[in-house]
């Protein structure tokens, strides 16, 4: 058996080089795969011995060379092949070892690699005779199986085989990205290539098969970006049942908003509630015990069976308050004590209980249908309140403009049509997800009952008639921040100062769907 080895990830190289020496192997390594076997005292021969050419052009030109690409993909189930091979001079390859630089961690021209690429995909493509690793966590298993049958199946081979060139995929789809963003000329790119490039080369890698998917009658995963972590990668779970493509979609809607709202508060006390990615209630507080009780008594009903997020650390007073509310499906926080996980695991068993580190930012939106993609930016607040617009004859307290910030927060991130109602920091009534606004205006001031009075309320898009407004008004709202943008803005204006309420503007529309 004669293995080619070259490799950036050196992790295990020695171990899997000893053993296939142990299994009688000949190893051929070049660059600085060769120096690691050197230093290491393992017998090797070099590329260059291999090819009777040194390496040339800095590195640019070692293993492009017939005795080692036909050595690669001669087919040994043809004799004429064989004979072309001998003729040459070619001794066969059986494996290869060989996995590339991540290249989005430090892109340049330099490390674009053609070799390596080039050897791992005619390997590949060769795989009924020619086994290709490129991840040093294939290694023991394959090692195993040279043991106990002294050669790689052909099942193996043919994962082996899918696995590099999904390596290669990757590899290439990060320097289209770096090119993309400018590359090694510098310049940036067009405000709209910069998010909608002409083509899209993402690589997602599956991080977790989930419980089930939106349904249990269907399969669900969660994938990352190949080569990346998310912060999903850093949670650790406490307690409870698997998670399923739900509980992902929900806990991130909710971790993302609590985070939004702890950042706008100045680092206050946040917790969010979720349920189907949208929030039943969010509140700031003056502990976490404050803001969960506060968000909770907004929709108790909705809650059951929904997502807590804590934007700090959650104690044991908090988690008593918690388990002596609705059931929740996830609990999530930065941190959790002991004596709370205790507490939530012996009164909520089937509660997953979570700790994650802070979300990291959301990048480009892709949504699929088909063989269709949607793509956009994300979905960001990009109009400070110190920039929103009074158009009313009545101008906003300092009280009144913190309530209608949370409520724009909140309704930012609601399924539309959406009327979000806040009240001394509390999201007291969120009607999401519906075809009329006025209907959204009605199922927010119903769920926030009384506490509408002297409320801030907060629309997702423009009022185009004064009716929504009115059912606001009605309930008592004193104040609303809105888009603006209408044909009909000025009667909604007029409505607004008839009813004696503040109005302001934000010239940015946040719908969701």
């Amino acid at each position: 058996m004669r293995v080619l080895l070259s490799v950036w990830d050196k992790t295990g190289l020695e171990e899997l080089a000893r053993e296939l020496v142990d299994l009688g192997a000949e190893l051929i390594a070049s660059g600085g795969t060769a120096n690691s076997l050197r230093d290491a005292n393992i017998p090797h021969r070099d590329v260059a011995e291999v090819t009777g050419s040194p390496e040339m052009l800095d590195g640019r030109v070692k293993t492009l060379h017939p005795k080692i690409h036909g050595a690669l993909l001669a087919d040994r189930s043809r004799p004429e092949h064989l004979r072309e091979a001998a003729a040459h001079g070619i001794e066969l390859i059986d494996m290869v070892v060989c996995n590339l630089y991540p290249f989005h961690s430090n892109p340049s021209v330099e490390l674009i690699d053609i070799g390596g690429p080039t050897m791992v995909r005619a390997a590949a493509k060769n795989h009924e005779s020619v086994a290709v690793l490129t991840n040093p966590g294939q290694y023991a298993d394959v090692v195993r199986e040279l043991r106990d049958t002294g050669a790689v199946s052909a099942a193996t081979r043919h994962a082996l085989a899918r696995a590099a060139f999904a390596h290669t995929a990757t590899y290439d789809a990060a320097i289209v990205e770096w090119l993309d963003a400018g590359g090694a000329i510098g310049e940036a790119p067009s405000a709209v290539d910069a998010v909608v490039p002409p083509t899209l080369h993402f690589t997602f890698e599956r991080a977790d098969v989930v419980r089930y998917g939106e349904n249990p009658h269907q399969i669900g995963a969660r994938y990352r970006r190949a080569g990346r972590t998310t912060w999903w990668d850093a949670v650790t779970q406490h307690a409870g049942a698997a998670l399923s493509y739900l509980n992902l979609f929900d806990a991130d809607a909710a971790w993302r908003l609590v985070h939004e709202l702890r950042d706008d508060a100045g680092g206050a006390p946040a917790v969010a509630i979720i349920k189907h990615a949208n929030a039943s209630g969010a509140a700031i507080g003056e502990s976490f015990t404050d803001a969960f009780e506060k968000a909770l008594a907004a929709d108790p009903m909705s809650a059951f069976g929904g997502i807590i997020a804590v934007a700090g650390h959650l104690g044991s007073d908090v988690a008593t308050a918690i388990a002596n509310g609705p059931q929740a499906d996830v609990i999530i926080a930065h941190s959790m004590s002991d004596d709370a996980i205790e507490t939530l695991r012996a009164r909520r068993k089937a509660t997953r209980l979570l700790s994650a580190p802070e979300p990291e930012p959301l990048g480009v939106s892709v949504r699929t249908f088909g063989n269709t993609a949607l793509v956009q930016g994300a979905d960001e607040l990009l109009i400070p309140v110190s920039d929103w617009r009074c158009v009313t004859k009545l101008q906003p307290t300092a009280a009144q403009l913190r309530d209608l910030h949370i409520a724009w927060r909140v309704c930012a991130r609601t399924t539309s049509n959406a009327i979000v109602i806040a009240r001394d920091g509390v999201a007291v009534g969120i009607g999401a997800g519906q075809q009329s606004r006025v209907v959204a205006a009605g199922i927010a001031t119903s769920k926030a009952g009384e506490l509408a009075r002297g409320g801030a309320a907060s629309s997702d898009a423009f009022f185009p008639f004064a009716d929504g407004l009115d059912v606001l008004t009605t309930a008592g709202v004193t104040a609303v921040v809105q888009p603006g943008g209408s044909v009909r803005d000025q009667e909604v204006i007029d409505a607004a100062d008839a009813a004696g309420i503040v109005m302001m503007l934000t010239g940015e529309r946040h719908f969701r769907h």
